[in-house]
């Protein structure tokens, strides 16, 4: 009887150079299929480039990536990607936006705008449908980006570091919405940030990765329970957790600057 493959990404001994620069060394990561996986670790040490070649923008030196049983070779239309820079087409309505890419598939234009409705108003953007990403705040622009790469519907969407340019308040709205989303979808999830709390309040499972050449230090299940809001930082366990992370943070920040750990 042939076994189903839980993994939805395997990173398997992957290393990748820009030139004499050893961005990653010898990776091995597994994703399991609806995990929610964030990856932390000090600026440089290879989160995007890993988020990169999950989702064929670049290829590794050598070793491969497996996304849902298929080596990546090219850019993978099974991943979906959110940037920090919204990256919205300023041209097009929120609707249109959310539509493009089952625009791109061939979707008749009543069936994709019905479908990219119901993603607006998951992202509570229904009044703001016929709207221009202008006349939107950063947070509703990344929620249209949001909305959009759902739309598409993934095996996989990542997520760069995608709340780090708005204020506290709509981070913290945005996180929460995100959570529901994750709830409701069931996708599978890769989502880089800075932020041990952002990560803690997020994941299923943390990668903490180590100073230059990337690789991982730290492989971390995250067992506060889910559902979850901000209420959870004040659990002594996401308290106990954070310490635990931030402590091996530290010391690969200290390493990435030269610095012995404690100075």
């Amino acid at each position: 009887m042939a076994t189903v493959n839980p993994n939805m990404i395997s990173i398997e001994h992957v290393t990748k150079n820009f030139g004499d620069f050893k961005a990653l060394d010898g990776v091995d990561l597994h994703v399991r299929k609806g995990e929610f996986l964030v990856l932390l670790g000090a600026s440089g040490c290879g989160k995007s480039t890993l988020l990169n070649l999950i989702a064929g923008f670049e290829r590794p030196s050598s070793g491969r990536v497996v996304v849902n049983g298929r080596p990546v070779t090219d850019v993978d239309p099974h991943c979906g990607m959110v940037f920090q820079q919204y990256a919205l087409f300023p041209w097009m309505t929120v609707l249109d936006n959310v539509a493009f890419g089952l625009k791109m598939k061939g979707m008749a234009a009543k069936a994709r705008r019905a479908a990219a409705m119901r993603y607006v108003e998951m992202v509570g953007l229904k009044d703001f449908a016929s709207a221009y990403p202008k006349a939107l705040s950063g947070g509703m622009r990344q929620r249209v980006s949001i909305a959009r790469v759902l739309a598409n519907d993934p095996d996989v969407i990542l997520l760069d570091e995608p709340f780090a340019a708005l204020d506290a308040m709509t981070r913290q709205v945005l996180q929460e919405e995100l959570l529901q989303i994750y709830e409701k979808s069931g996708k599978t999830i890769v989502f880089i940030t800075h932020s041990i709390d952002e990560a803690l309040m997020l994941s299923t499972r943390m990668i903490i990765m180590g100073a230059r050449p990337g690789r991982v230090v730290c492989d971390i299940d995250n067992d506060l329970p889910l559902p979850r809001d901000a209420a959870v930082q004040l659990s002594p366990r996401f308290n106990e957790l954070k310490s635990a992370i931030w402590n091996t943070v530290q010391a690969e920040v200290m390493k990435s600057l030269g610095t012995p750990a404690g100075h």
